[in-house]
This record gives structure tokens, C-alpha cells and sequence, in this order.
């Protein structure tokens, strides 16, 4: 008898009807039908009563009845251990990022990354890069890329680049029709900051650029997200300060200049210090092909991790 007949035999006997069973298992009833009766021919013997309304088992029907039990489950949970198994072994890599590096070259790192590790379990989270660091030593998430340089003993960190920042201006604004917009030229107009908490955080940077210049900002709104920002200058609340990659988000109502100055936000890759794991490496060797491809600088860090470099 082989697991499929056992797994027959006791749909019949708990439905007690060939017609109920074969619906059960989605199958015509008179193959079903052969299928046991080929079971009694192994055994030697009649397993179930035909004669009775609704079927029952005989003697030797119980016997085997509570076997085929037994052995379904043992092989039920003999699945279940292989899949956990199998599941335990399967490499896994979580990346924690900040909203804004999804409109930079973030999506098409992870879509190489995919392509060359496709055994690996690939996870995404999204948070602050403070948020970040806590993730790392938890081992929640094995990279982060996030904007905020920090310093941890546990944590280590490469700034991949250095993105430049623009303006957001409403449609209307007078601003949007010349080049370069200044800086000092935005002293007086409602700042809209994101992201209000956790502190410090990139806002706390836009800040700075400004008080760098010798220039208080008039900050109007502090908000959670960056999609919510953009959605205030569309609405003619102020302006706003992002990077560049965010000129991608295009919203009715907004437009994007640069700014004279040469300000800029940090993209930071940031993961433990004490890992060398072959996924890590893999992650560094995709940014540095694609560096390479964009004509960016590779940070010397990323070469070293990927054996292009000096050792540390």
C-alpha cells in the first residue's frame, strides 16, 4: 500500500459513502472504488462493509483504520519538519532604509542584489537611520541605508555618496522661473522640515545648511513623511529642502530647482561591525558594479569589503 491508498481508504472510512469520498478527494468514485479494493486484495481481507448504511468498517477495517491514521500523521509530521528545515537553512538578509533613498538608486541596487543572490530571502524595512542602528545590533535588519552620520562601537558605516540637495517650490512661487535659487533667498519663506521625529534626522541637516549661512529659517511645518511634505508645498504651504533623487516624484503643484549653494545629504550604508557574511559582501559587490556602471566614485571601504582594496 503506498501513502495515496492509505490516505483513500481512511477519507471513505470517515465519510462512509464512495460518493462523499471521491468528492473529497476530487476524484471519479469508481477509480476510488478500485483504489480499496485493491487495498483488500493486499490485505487479504474485506476492510469495509458495503452492505451497510452508511458504510462500516470491519474488524480488520479498525485495525488498519487506526494504522493508516498512525502513519498519516507520523508522514504529516515528517513534512513538517523537512519544510522547517529547509526554511532554517535558507539564507536570509533584511535591508533597512529611509523613505527618501527610494527615489535615489536604492530600488535598483536591491533589484541586482535579487538577481545575483536569488537563493537568498530578501526583507525590506523601512525606518530611520537611528531607528537603523538598533535594528543592526538586534540583528533585525543586516544593512541599513539611511542619511544621519552616528557613531556606534557595534555599527559600522560608509558614505556611498554625497546627494545633492534641491528646492521644492510651490507652481506659483517667482522662484520657479529663474536657475540656481539661494539658500539666503528662502530665509523668508515658510519652511516645511521632515522628518519631526525620531531627532536628529535629516531635518535636523536642512536646518544646519541654513544656520551654516548665517540664516534662521521661518519653519512652518514639521512632518512625518516625505510624500506629506511634498504634498504641503503643493499646496502653497512653503517650500521644502530634498534631495535631488526626489525630483522623480512628480506632483501637480511643485516644482524643483537647484540650489546655488553646494549642500548636500550623505547616503550612509551602515551594518555591523563584526559581520563578514558572504550576503553582506554580495551587497557591497552590487554597489560597487553599479557605481561603476552610474560612474559614481566607489568609496575605498566597498572596495576593500570586496577585495579590490587595501585591507583595514
Amino acid at each position: 500500500m503506498d501513502i495515496r491508498q492509505l490516505r483513500y481508504f481512511v477519507t471513505v472510512a470517515q465519510e462512509g459513502n464512495f460518493t462523499r469520498a471521491a468528492e473529497r478527494l476530487h476524484i471519479a468514485q469508481p477509480p476510488l472504488s478500485r483504489q480499496i479494493q485493491q487495498i483488500e486484495e493486499r490485505v487479504g481481507a474485506t476492510l469495509i462493509d458495503r452492505s451497510a448504511k452508511p458504510l462500516r468498517l470491519t474488524p480488520i477495517g479498525h485495525l488498519v483504520y487506526d494504522q493508516a491514521i498512525s502513519i498519516l500523521a507520523r508522514m504529516a509530521d515528517m513534512d513538517a519538519m523537512i519544510a522547517k528545515a529547509v526554511v532554517s537553512q535558507q539564507r536570509r538578509f533584511a535591508i533597512g532604509f529611509v523613505a527618501s533613498t527610494i527615489y535615489s538608486r536604492l530600488p535598483a541596487i536591491i533589484r541586482a542584489y535579487r538577481e545575483a543572490m536569488p537563493s537568498v530571502d530578501l526583507s525590506l524595512i523601512q525606518g530611520g537611520t537611528l531607528s537603523q542602528i538598533a535594528a543592526l545590533k538586534d540583528g533585525r535588519i543586516d544593512v541599513g541605508f539611511g542619511r544621519i552620520r552616528f557613531e556606534d562601537d557595534a555599527v559600522a558605516r560608509v558614505v556611498l555618496r554625497e546627494e545633492p540637495l534641491i528646492v521644492a517650490l510651490p507652481a506659483t512661487d517667482p522662484l520657479t522661473a529663474g536657475g540656481g535659487v539661494s539658500l539666503a533667498s528662502l530665509a523668508t519663506d515658510p519652511l516645511i522640515l521632515y522628518p519631526n521625529a525620531p531627532r536628529p534626522s535629516y531635518a535636523d541637516q536642512v536646518v544646519g545648511h541654513f544656520r551654516d549661512l548665517g540664516v534662521t529659517p521661518v519653519i512652518a511645518h514639521e512632518v512625518s513623511e516625505l510624500q506629506i511634505a511634498i504634498g504641503l508645498v503643493a499646496a502653497g504651504e512653503g517650500v521644502c529642502i530634498v534631495p535631488a533623487s526626489v525630483r522623480r516624484l512628480r506632483v501637480d503643484g511643485v516644482r524643483y530647482r537647484p540650489l546655488v549653494e553646494p549642500v548636500a545629504s550623505p547616503i550612509i550604508m551602515s551594518f555591523r561591525k563584526d559581520d563578514r557574511s558572504p550576503e553582506l559582501v554580495a551587497m557591497a559587490a552590487v554597489i560597487r558594479e553599479r557605481y561603476g556602471a552610474w560612474d559614481y566614485p566607489i568609496p575605498d571601504a566597498i572596495l576593500r569589503m570586496t577585495g579590490g582594496g587595501e585591507e583595514a
